[in-house]
């Protein structure tokens, strides 16, 4: 099975335009042309499920289509997708903010899947979808380090509930370094997948541990690279897993 974890920065691009003709311009423009980029590059890696953050579910920006649907109807996949903030965020009632969401795709049959929120931090969601063979969790963990320790604490809690061998993939923030990490999957008995510690952010010089994908030990990973792809701030991670 092949997993495609990317934050796509809404497919507002990246690089010195996205700052021009001021800083962060690049979030209020139109996303249509990255968009098709970002599809003609996944499908060019035939992943058979996609972990998606920071995915446009609505806003003018993607001209009122949510691209995490665009992008499953191209490729012929089923798709879950939902807002990264809670139902009483103050998030919620803001334009372009209430259609910030995060996504999972995939051309596997879909047992189930549930929506969960952390209690701390803004951005709260937990994607967890359950597929035959594997159950995954998608998380875009908060810009606070205290919030984070609170959110891994509670995914923790989430995960201990799970029968299946697991896939907990995201951006987790971790400005730090991955030693934020260590008590996490000391108690979850997560492996990191990315075992040389190749860094993902920026992508156009990436240097930081941000995005990180995580597995049950009964799944083996026969290969994982992370792309030299520019079409957002974050670089693409690609794994291949081995059923147990």
């Amino acid at each position: 099975m092949r997993f495609l974890l990317y934050n796509i920065r809404y497919a507002t691009g990246h690089g010195a335009g996205y700052h021009l003709p001021l800083p962060f311009t690049g979030f209020f423009k139109q996303t249509g042309n990255i968009l098709d980029q970002i599809v003609a590059f996944i499908r060019s890696v035939s992943p058979d499920v996609i972990a998606l953050v920071e995915v446009d579910s609505g806003s003018y920006r993607s001209g009122k289509c949510c691209q995490a649907e665009a992008i499953a109807k191209k490729l012929d996949h089923f798709h879950v997708v939902e807002t990264k903030y809670g139902d009483k965020s103050l998030a919620n009632r803001i334009p372009v903010l209430n259609k910030q969401s995060n996504a999972l795709l995939t051309n596997r049959a879909i047992s189930r899947h549930h929506f969960h929120y952390f209690n701390e931090g803004i951005k709260r969601l937990v994607i967890e979808v359950e597929l035959e063979e594997v159950s995954i969790f998608i998380v875009h963990l908060s810009l606070k380090f205290k919030h984070r320790q609170q959110q891994l604490e509670h995914l923790h809690r989430l995960l201990a509930h799970t029968e299946k061998p697991m896939i907990v993939a995201g951006d987790f923030n971790t400005f730090g370094g991955d030693r934020e990490l260590q008590l996490f999957m000391a108690a979850s008995g997560l492996v990191n997948a990315n075992l040389t510690g190749l860094p993902s952010h920026p992508s156009h010089a990436p240097k930081r541990h941000l995005d990180f994908i995580f597995h049950s030990p009964e799944l083996s990973v026969s290969n994982f690279s992370i792309p030299d792809i520019r079409l957002s701030d974050h670089a693409p991670l690609i794994c291949d897993f081995e059923g147990p």
